[in-house]
C-alpha cells in the first residue's frame, strides 16, 4: 500500500513527548522561497464564529425489564427525551469555548463545557450520569430502615442499581516554557445492590448504596529545547454516608465501608540526548483509613488507624543505536508498607473461640520490573523484536513470601508484501519462588496441599497471528488468532491448567460509491481443571470448567436515495456466553460425575436508521432498537427455594426490549 512510509513516521511521533514531537503541519512548511502575492484561497471560510450541531431527540421505550436500559440509555417505560450537541465558538481575539453534551435528559449522558485563549488557559466544566442495572422488582423479606434489616412476611421490593452523579471543574495555564493546572470533581454514589451475611443462616439482601468520593488533582510542568517536567498532586477522599446495619436481635450485624483518604505526590519527566530519550517518575503515596470498629468481645481496639505507605519509582530509556536497531528499557519499582495497628486478638476456630490470643500482622509487599527490548529492521518492511521481562515480589507474612516471573517475547512484522500486514508474537513465562509454606499465620484452616494461583509454580507459552489484509481497493480483511496455555505442575490442591484461545475476524466492505458494509466475529474459549479434597488430605475431586464467548455482529447502510438526501441502514449485534462446570467425585475407584452451577447468556441487538436531510443545515433521524436478553445463573434462586435460606428470588434476565427515536439536527454554519 501506498501509505506504508506515513505509518511509520506517525508512529515514531506518537511514541514522542507533545512536546518534543516533530510538526508536519502546513502553517511550519517552509515557504520563503515560494511568492504567494498572487495566491487565492476560493474556498476558505473563516473559522471565526460558531460551528457545530444540535440534536433534540424524542421518542418511546417498551420495556419490561430495567436490565434493557443497560442497552438502551434509560428505564423509563414510555415517553423519553433528550439533547445532544457539539458547539464550538472561535472570536478573533483568540478567545474559544467549547460545548460537547451526549443524551443530556437520560440516565447515561454527559456534558463538556471549556472555554479560554488558545494556547495560554482554559476552564473547563464536566457534568456526567452514569446508572447500570442488575435487576429489578428484586423481593426480600427484609425491610431496610435506619440501619436495621427488619424481617417482614410482607415482601420488600426495591430494584438493584448503581447511580454515579459526578461534577468536575478544572483549569489549565500554559504560558512559554510553564504551566500550571487544577482539576477538582465530586462524585455521589446511590442505589442497592446484592449482598450477603450469615446469622446463623445465609441471608442474602440489598444492601443501599450512599457515598461520595472527592478527587483533587494540581500540577506544575515546565519544558525546554529537549525536557520536560511535572510535578503533581492527586487525593482522593471517599465519605461512606451508610452506618452499619443491625438486626432486631443484634447490633451492628454488618460493617459499613469505612470512610477513607488516599494522597500521592508525583515527580515525572523526561530527557532527550541525541537519539536517546530518557524518562522517570517517582510517586510517593499514602492511605489512611481511621474508622471506628464494632465492638466485640477480645477486641482491643477502638478504631483501625489504618495507614499504608506507598513508593513508586520508574526509569526508562530507549535508543537508536543505528537505522536499523533500537534498544529499550526501563526499570519499575513498588514498595507498599503496612503501618496500620497492631494489637493481640483472640482466635477464631471455625466459629469457635480457642482461648489463644494472637497479634494480626500488617503485610507489606515489594516488587521490582526489569525489562529489556530490542527492535531490528531486518529489511525494508521486515522488522524483529524481541525482550525479556523479570519482575521479583517480596511479601510478608503470606503463604509464599518471594516469586519470581521471568517472560521472554518475540515478535516478526511483515510490511512488505503488497496489501499484506503480518504480525506474529510468541512468549514463555515462568513464575518460581520461594518455598511455599501453609504458615499459621496464613493458613492454618486450609489444606497444606492447596496452592493460591497467583503465588504457585506456573509455565506459559502463548501465541498470536494477527493478518491484514486488502485484496481490492474496496475491501478490507483482518483475522487475528491467539493460543495460551498455563501449567500448575506442582499444584496438588488448587488450579492445575488453564487454557485460552480464540480468534477474531473483521470484513470492511465498499461495495460502490453508496452501499457499505461490514462483518466481525469473535469467539473465546477458556477451559480450566481444578482439584479439591473433601477429606482435607489428597485431591478426590476435580472441576472442569469450560466458558465460551461468542460475538458476531454485521451492518449496512444505503446512500444516495432520494437525490442524496437520505442515508438508511441497519446494524446487528449477537452475544452469547456459555459457563459449564463438572465435577468429577471419586469414591475408591469410582468417578461420579455431576454438573455445578452452569451459567448461560445470550442477546440480540438491532438498530434500524433513515437519516434524511431536510436541507444543509437540518436532518431528521429516525432509529429503531430493539434487544433480545436471556441468562440463567445457577445461583439465583426463588425467595422460598432453600428452607432456611433468605434470597432476593429469581433476578435473572428474559425479556424484549424495543426503543423508537426521532432526533432533529441543526448545524450551526
Amino acid at each position: 500500500m501506498s501509505f506504508k512510509l506515513n505509518l511509520i513516521t506517525i508512529s515514531m511521533i506518537a511514541m514522542s513527548s507533545p512536546v518534543m514531537a516533530a510538526n508536519f503541519a502546513v502553517g511550519n512548511a517552509n515557504m520563503d522561497s515560494v511568492n504567494t502575492k498572487n495566491y487565492e484561497c476560493n474556498r476558505c471560510i473563516s473559522s471565526t464564529g460558531y460551528q457545530g450541531e444540535v440534536t433534540l431527540a424524542a421518542g418511546y421505550n417498551d420495556i419490561n425489564d430495567i436490565h434493557a436500559a443497560n442497552a438502551l440509555g434509560t428505564d423509563n417505560n414510555g415517553g423519553i427525551a433528550a439533547v445532544s450537541g457539539n458547539i464550538k465558538y472561535q472570536g478573533e481575539s483568540g478567545y474559544e469555548a467549547k460545548i460537547q453534551a451526549y443524551q443530556l435528559g437520560m440516565d447515561n449522558g454527559f456534558a463538556h463545557l471549556s472555554g479560554g485563549q488558545a494556547g495560554l488557559y482554559e476552564f473547563n466544566l464536566d457534568i456526567d450520569s452514569i446508572k447500570t442495572y442488575q435487576a429489578g422488582d428484586v423481593q426480600s423479606s427484609l425491610w431496610h430502615n435506619n440501619g436495621m434489616l427488619t424481617p417482614s412476611d410482607s415482601l420488600n421490593e426495591f430494584d438493584l442499581n448503581q447511580q454515579r452523579e459526578k461534577v468536575g471543574l478544572g483549569f489549565e495555564f500554559d504560558q512559554d516554557f510553564y504551566g500550571v493546572f487544577v482539576k477538582y470533581s465530586q462524585e455521589d454514589k446511590t442505589g442497592y445492590k446484592s449482598s450477603s451475611l450469615v446469622s446463623p443462616s445465609p441471608i442474602n439482601f440489598g444492601l443501599p448504596t450512599d457515598s461520595t468520593t472527592q478527587q483533587l488533582d494540581a500540577g506544575i510542568h515546565l519544558s525546554g529545547d529537549n525536557w520536560l517536567t511535572e510535578l503533581s498532586y492527586f487525593g482522593s477522599y471517599y465519605e461512606n454516608n451508610i452506618d452499619n446495619l443491625s438486626l432486631p436481635y443484634v447490633n451492628d450485624m454488618y460493617s459499613a465501608t469505612p470512610d477513607n483518604q488516599a494522597h500521592q505526590v508525583s515527580l515525572s519527566g523526561q530527557y532527550q540526548l541525541h537519539r536517546t530519550v530518557m524518562n522517570g517518575r517517582i510517586v510517593a503515596g499514602r492511605m489512611i483509613q481511621d474508622e471506628d470498629l464494632i465492638q466485640m468481645a477480645g477486641n482491643p481496639l477502638q478504631n483501625w488507624d489504618g495507614q499504608i505507605d506507598t513508593l513508586d519509582g520508574r526509569f526508562a530509556l530507549t535508543s537508536m543505536i543505528t537505522n536499523r536497531l533500537r534498544l529499550g528499557g526501563s526499570i519499575d519499582y513498588t514498595k507498599r508498607d503496612n503501618q496500620s495497628s497492631t494489637a493481640e486478638f483472640a482466635q477464631y476456630n471455625f466459629n469457635s473461640l480457642t482461648g489463644a490470643f494472637r497479634q494480626n500482622t500488617p503485610r507489606d509487599l515489594e516488587r521490582n520490573t526489569y525489562k529489556v527490548n530490542a527492535s531490528y529492521r531486518i529489511a525494508s518492511g521486515y522488522r524483529l523484536q524481541a525482550g525479556y521481562d523479570r519482575k521479583d515480589v517480596d511479601r510478608t507474612f503470606s503463604d509464599r513470601e518471594q516469586t519470581n516471573d521471568d517472560n521472554l517475547w518475540m515478535k516478526f512484522n511483515v510490511r512488505a508484501l503488497d496489501n499484506v500486514n503480518v504480525n506474529l508474537k510468541v512468549e514463555h513465562a515462568n513464575r518460581s519462588g520461594s518455598e511455599y509454606e501453609a504458615s499459621d499465620l496464613t493458613s492454618s484452616e486450609s489444606n497444606s496441599l492447596l496452592r493460591k494461583y497467583y503465588l504457585a509454580d506456573r509455565d506459559r507459552n502463548a501465541l498470536e497471528f494477527k493478518i491484514v489484509h486488502n485484496p481490492t481497493d474496496w475491501m478490507n480483511l483482518g483475522i487475528t488468532t491467539r493460543y495460551a496455555k498455563d501449567e500448575y505442575d506442582d499444584t496438588k490442591i488448587g488450579l492445575t491448567e488453564s487454557e485460552d484461545y480464540g480468534y477474531d475476524v473483521n470484513v470492511n466492505i465498499q461495495f460502490n460509491q453508496y452501499i457499505d458494509g461490514y462483518v466481525f466475529g469473535s469467539q473465546q474459549w477458556i477451559n480450566s481443571n481444578q482439584a479439591g479434597s473433601q477429606s482435607f488430605s489428597s485431591s478426590d475431586w476435580q472441576d472442569d470448567i469450560e466458558d465460551e464467548f461468542i460475538n458476531i455482529g454485521t451492518g449496512l447502510s444505503y446512500s444516495g436515495l432520494m437525490q442524496d438526501r437520505l442515508i438508511v441502514g441497519i446494524d446487528y449485534l449477537f452475544s452469547n456466553s456459555i459457563s459449564d462446570t463438572l465435577v468429577h467425585s471419586y469414591i475408591g475407584s469410582t468417578d461420579t460425575r455431576s454438573t455445578y452451577g452452569d451459567y448461560y447468556s445470550y442477546s440480540h441487538s438491532a438498530s434500524m436508521y433513515a437519516d434524511y436531510a431536510l436541507s444543509e443545515q437540518m436532518a431528521l433521524k429516525l432509529t429503531y432498537r430493539y434487544e433480545r436478553y436471556f441468562d440463567t445463573d445457577a445461583a439465583n434462586v426463588g425467595v422460598n427455594d432453600i428452607a432456611g435460606m433468605i434470597t432476593l428470588g429469581d433476578i435473572n434476565h428474559n425479556y424484549n426490549a424495543h426503543q423508537v427515536m426521532l432526533a432533529f439536527t441543526y448545524k450551526l454554519r
